[in-house]
């Protein structure tokens, strides 16, 4: 029996529809993102575009809600701003703070109901890059943006995964 590495999910047949609506509304929410931000804060944009892929692909997952979406990017970019404050010297002080602050969000969004995993990345671009309000509130912006979209279509999103 010849492998094949090309899987279609059985499901695609009967709701291709859906798969392609839902991947268009993800790229025009990260089109407006990067028009705004722009790619040279590469390390925000992966992390909006892993948040895109969980509130289109699986928009019923508790990771998808508002509450968690908003709320961990407020985490993410709290985190991440008191950690760069820490004033450190070498490359093992900052990898460790880099580190200290992605734990830091890991537990306060655990602890705060707001699990959101993207959000831990921004955490660790904001720690290893500095904190910058541009780039906060372009953040803030790009969660409400993905929030709207995914509210404003909800009857029409299913979980593709």
């Amino acid at each position: 029996m010849k492998k094949t590495f090309l899987k279609i999910d059985q499901e695609f047949r009967a709701h291709w529809k859906h798969y392609v609506f839902q991947s268009f509304c993800a790229a025009i929410a990260i089109f407006l993102v990067l028009l705004v931000l722009g790619v040279e804060q590469a390390v925000i944009v992966a992390a909006i575009g892993a948040s895109a892929f969980v509130v289109f692909a699986m928009p019923k997952s508790i990771i998808a809600k508002t509450r968690n979406v908003l709320g961990g990017y407020i985490v993410g970019i709290g985190s991440g701003a008191v950690f760069s404050l820490i004033p450190h010297n070498g490359h093992i002080a900052s990898v460790a703070i880099c580190a200290l602050a992605v734990g830091c969000s890991i537990f306060i969004m655990v602890v705060t109901d707001t699990e959101h995993p993207p959000a831990s990345g921004v955490t660790l671009g904001i720690a290893s890059l500095g904190f910058s309000l541009k780039v906060a509130i372009t953040i803030l912006i790009s969660a409400i943006i993905l929030v709207l979209v995914h509210r404003f279509f909800r009857r029409h999103l299913k979980d593709l995964i």
